[in-house]
């Protein structure tokens, strides 16, 4: 019952925020799924305050549709020939929300901070700069303790987002009322209710940002929000239910944009991680191949996803430069999972398949047993909690588990920690010295097309192995009125507003 008062509470709210909104000129009111930790792009760690940052601060450097880097802060940049100093040049002209300049020494005292202050969430992302010098206004200087070809990633993101710093003698003050330089700038927030920006008319690029106003409107219920969207009261939504695509697609008022996101869903094998990989059925990479081929990721996408679901089989989406053609999806064949059982000197097989107790994912679960079922492997199904699930998997309590990531733009974050050796995230303990090698070579080689290369020869063993398989790519759906006009997502999931627009 307190779960419905609250809904409508909120559905009330936002309404009222949609009928005052009304007579502000080019009000843009976003429906966010959870409210954002801290305004401080150092400190946080949530999807939703990055959705805020987006707008409100602005990046060293920023990412295209194609997830290609491109110039933000910085006008260009430059690596060194043992690739250990990274130089950027930056853009001129430039100003804080409070009127103060941003040049190099204001960039320097930014990586300073994200370096040193306490409870910095930026530390590791960082972890590979040794010092940061500033040598005139518009030069910005790394120099790092060894070559990371990630560090372009993470300064795309909040490592790189650019705080005043006069700002930071009251470091509290930071979160409270954050001072950045991007084309909205900070005016109210008010807890588990709104966070308001206004546009910053002395940015750079102001006269392609539209919206006099921006307001973030926190809403947890899927359902409370899609309804806030119809009546009017929200003109964008982030994250639309999958069973609600239907709806939207059939409402004239309302349109639906969908991308790919950088994560996925995967199965995972215990190869190595304790007893019950030793007495796993899954032990044999012929019966983890003949696991994939009984399994239709077009009808789980279909079926359980709305059409949303892209289905994937490595672990870069189509959007990423790293995304290859050697190696596309395969379709089922149950006949080819029999043989390759056969050839493994079993006919039926009976494992577990462990994963996280939600709706989606209890749905897929099943349909997979269901599947698996045609070729032979009677799958048990063991539903916990997702925290609980990630946990036991750590201890090697499974034999195959459904596991979901977020992806990162860099894609040494899609593989590094779960394949290699010593990963922090390989919980089935696979092992393969060259795949080792080629990964960890991959991290200290800045060329796009070398690094391609290296990751695909560690896939094409990967494929071998079969450590695990892809079932589909996460993806960041976005729902909106028909009238807002000019609106793409990215692979990144973030809400980008250059060029769009509300029409009449």
């Amino acid at each position: 019952m307190m779960k419905h008062k609250r809904a409508g509470a909120i559905l009330g709210a936002v309404l009222l925020a949609g009928a005052c909104g009304a007579a502000v000129a080019q009000e843009l009111r976003i429906g966010l799924q959870e409210d954002v930790d801290v305004l401080d792009p150092h400190r946080a760690r949530t999807y939703v305050s990055r959705l805020v940052f987006t707008s409100l601060c602005d990046k060293l450097i920023d990412l295209d549709a194609k997830l290609q880097f491109v110039p933000q802060l910085a006008r260009s940049w430059s690596w060194s020939e043992d690739n250990k100093v990274l130089t950027f040049k930056l853009r001129d002209g430039v100003v804080f929300h409070d009127g103060a300049k941003f040049d190099a020494a204001a960039a320097k005292a930014n990586l300073d901070r994200a370096l040193t202050l306490q409870d910095s969430m930026r530390k590791s992302e960082l972890a590979s700069v040794e010092k940061v010098d500033a040598p005139d206004a518009s030069t910005l200087v790394l120099t790092l303790k060894a070559p990371d070809a990630t560090l372009l990633a993470n300064l795309s993101d909040r490592a790189g987002m650019m705080l005043s710093p006069a700002t930071f003698a009251d470091q509290g003050s930071v979160a409270r009322t954050p001072v950045c330089s991007g084309p909205y700038k900070f005016v109210q927030r008010v807890q588990n209710d709104r966070i308001v920006l206004e546009k910053f008319d002395q940015y750079y690029d102001a006269k392609d940002f539209h919206f006099s106003r921006l307001v973030y409107l926190p809403v947890p219920d899927t359902t409370v929000r899609l309804s806030n969207l119809r009546a009017g009261g929200l003109q964008l939504i982030e994250r639309l239910n999958p069973s609600d695509v239907a709806q939207v697609k059939g409402d004239a008022s309302l349109k639906l944009e969908s991308v790919d996101g950088l994560g996925f869903q995967e199965i995972i094998f215990n190869i190595g991680n304790g007893p019950r990989a030793e007495n796993s059925p899954f032990k044999d990479a012929r019966v983890r191949k003949a696991f994939e081929l009984s399994i239709d990721r077009n009808a789980i996408n279909e079926v359980i996803g709305g059409g949303l679901f892209t289905p994937a089989s490595q672990p870069f989406p189509p959007a990423s430069p790293y995304h290859s053609d050697k190696f596309p999806v395969p379709a089922r064949d149950v006949a080819r999972a029999k043989a390759l059982l056969k050839e493994a000197g079993v006919t039926t097989v009976k494992g577990e398949l462990a994963y996280g107790n939600n709706t989606t994912t209890a749905a897929i679960a099943e349909m997979v047993q269901a599947m698996a079922s045609e070729a032979g492997i009677q799958l048990n199904l063991r539903p916990t909690d997702y925290a609980a699930l990630l946990s036991g998997n750590l201890q090697g309590n499974f034999e195959a588990s459904i596991r979901g990531w977020s992806g990162r733009v860099d894609p040494d974050g899609n593989v590094h920690q779960f394949l290699s050796s010593k990963g922090s995230q390989n919980d089935g303990r696979y092992s393969n010295p060259e795949v080792d090698r080629l990964l960890n070579e991959a991290r200290r080689v800045p060329d796009q097309a070398k690094r391609k290369a290296l990751y695909d020869q560690a896939e094409t063993i990967l494929q071998q192995d079969k450590p695990n398989f892809y079932v589909y790519y996460q993806p960041w759906p976005f729902a909106m009125t028909k009238n807002l006009v000019g609106f793409k997502p990215y692979a990144d999931g973030m809400i980008r507003l250059r060029g769009v627009t509300l029409v009449k």
